[in-house]
C-alpha cells in the first residue's frame, strides 16, 4: 500500500465529527476525500453514519420519507425541555410533512419572486453605503464590516426590524447555530437557550403589535395573515419560522461572502478574469457554493432499515450528510478541487434538495452576487492583509476574521 493510502486510511480509521481537530477546521477536504474514497458510508464512533457521495446525498434528499429531517429523537438527549429544544424541533429545516409542507408554502409566499426581486435596488443602496464608509480606511475586517452586516441587514429589512433593535440579533443566531455543532458545551448550551428565549421575547412583540395593523408587507405581517385552508400559524410558529429564517440567511450567507471573496484571492488569475468581467460573478457564485460550501453538513434519521453499499443501517439511525464532500466528488465534478467560476453544468447540493431545499437560495445568491461584484468594482487592488482567522466549527464553514488591505 502507498504511502498516500496509508495516510488516507489513518484519517478515516481515526475520524470522529465530535472531534475532528484543529487542522479539519483549517481544511476539511483531505478528510473527505479519504472517507469518500475508503468509506463512503462510514461508522462513525456514536454509532452514527456519515455520508459522503453525491448520488447517496441525492438518494437521501429525495425520499423524505424514509430519510426523516424530524429531529425529536436526535435532539431530546442533546438538549433535553428547553428553549433550544423547542426552537430546533418547530423550524422548517427540522420538520417532516404535513407541518412541513404547511410552512415551506408560508415562508415561499412571503418570499415571492417579486418580492427578492424588488430588494435588488435597496440592496445595491445598502452594499454602496458600506463601501463609501470603508473607502475612507486603508484596511479592514471583510466579516465584521462587510460580509455579516449585509445579510443581518437584508433579513431585518425583510421583517421589518428598526435598524436600532438589531443590535443583539447577530449574537442570538451564532449562540442557537452553536449549539448545534458537535463540539458544544455546557456554555455554549447555556447561551443558546438564553438567546432562544430572548428572540422569542422579542419577536412575540413584533408580532403582536403586527397584528394590530396588517396591512404591511413585512415578512412578520405576511406569515401572520397567512392561511391556507384551515391552516393557520400559531404565534409560536411565526416566532421559530422567524429566527430560522434569521439563522439560515445570516451565518450561511456571511460566510458565503467570506468564502467566495477569500477563493478569489488565493486564486488571483481568476481574480483578475472576474474583476474584468463582471457578468461571470453569477456563475462564479455557484462555484463559490460548491468549492467551499457555507454549510457542510445536514442529517437525517431513518425511518426504517435502509441499505447503503451492502451495508445495513437499521431503522432510528442518525446520518451525517457531507455536503462539501459531495460537492467535491470526481464522479460528478470535472477537477473537483479546483477553482472554475466556468463550471457547467455545476448541480452542487450547497442548498440542499427535495423538500427541505434552502427557501430562501434566491436571496443568497442576489446577496453574494451584488456584494462580491461591487466590493471588486470599488476595490480592484483588494488583497489579503494578515491571517485569516476560520471558525472552529465543522456544521458551517467560514471565517471568524478575514482582514482586508484596499
Amino acid at each position: 500500500m502507498s504511502i498516500a493510502k496509508n495516510s488516507q486510511r489513518h484519517i478515516v480509521e481515526s475520524f470522529d465529527p465530535r472531534a475532528p481537530g484543529m487542522a479539519f477546521y483549517a481544511d476539511p477536504y483531505p478528510t473527505y476525500h479519504a472517507l469518500r474514497e475508503l468509506s463512503p458510508v462510514h461508522h462513525c464512533p456514536d454509532d452514527t453514519y456519515f455520508i459522503t457521495r453525491h448520488g447517496d446525498l441525492n438518494r437521501i434528499y429525495r425520499d423524505p420519507k424514509t430519510f426523516s429531517s424530524a429531529k425529536e429523537a436526535q435532539f431530546k438527549p442533546l438538549f433535553g425541555d428547553s428553549p433550544l429544544f423547542e426552537h430546533h424541533t418547530t423550524s422548517l429545516v427540522f420538520s417532516d410533512p404535513p407541518l412541513h409542507t404547511n410552512v415551506r408554502k408560508a415562508i415561499g409566499d412571503a418570499l415571492a419572486p417579486r418580492v427578492i426581486a424588488a430588494m435588488e435596488q435597496r440592496l445595491v443602496v445598502l452594499v454602496d453605503g458600506l463601501l463609501d464608509e470603508l473607502e475612507v480606511r486603508t484596511t479592514f475586517d471583510l466579516i465584521d464590516d462587510f460580509a455579516s452586516v449585509i445579510p443581518l441587514a437584508v433579513i431585518g429589512n425583510l421583517l421589518d426590524v428598526a435598524p436600532e433593535d438589531r443590535g443583539p440579533l447577530r449574537a442570538w443566531s451564532a449562540a442557537i447555530l452553536g449549539a448545534l455543532e458537535f463540539n458544544r458545551d455546557q456554555n455554549r448550551l447555556d447561551e443558546g437557550n438564553r438567546s432562544v428565549v430572548a428572540f422569542v421575547d422579542f419577536l412575540l412583540k413584533l408580532i403582536a403589535s403586527r397584528r394590530k395593523d396588517l396591512r404591511g408587507d413585512d415578512i412578520i405581517t405576511r406569515l401572520v395573515r397567512w392561511e391556507s385552508g384551515s391552516f393557520r400559524l400559531s404565534d409560536q410558529q411565526i416566532v421559530h419560522q422567524c429566527i430560522f429564517l434569521l439563522n439560515a440567511g445570516h451565518e450561511t450567507t456571511t460566510n458565503l461572502i467570506g468564502n467566495g471573496v477569500h477563493a478569489l484571492l488565493t486564486h488571483p488569475a481568476i481574480h483578475r478574469e472576474v474583476a474584468a468581467d463582471i457578468s461571470l460573478m453569477g456563475s462564479a457564485v455557484e462555484e463559490f457554493l460548491r468549492f467551499d460550501s457555507p454549510v457542510q453538513l445536514g442529517n437525517r434519521i431513518t425511518t426504517t432499515d435502509v441499505e447503503f453499499d451492502r451495508i445495513r443501517i437499521p431503522q432510528g439511525t442518525i446520518l451525517t450528510l457531507c455536503i462539501g464532500a459531495a460537492n467535491r466528488d470526481p464522479e460528478i465534478f470535472h477537477d473537483p478541487d479546483e477553482l472554475n467560476i466556468r463550471r457547467s453544468p455545476n448541480p452542487h447540493l450547497a442548498f440542499g434538495g427535495g423538500i427541505h431545499a434552502c427557501a430562501g437560495m434566491a436571496i443568497a445568491r442576489l446577496e453574494a452576487r451584488i456584494s462580491i461584484a461591487q466590493l471588486l468594482s470599488r476595490f480592484p487592488g483588494l488583497r489579503l492583509d494578515g491571517t485569516a482567522e476560520r471558525t472552529q466549527r465543522a456544521r458551517f464553514r467560514g471565517f471568524l476574521h478575514l482582514p482586508m488591505h484596499i
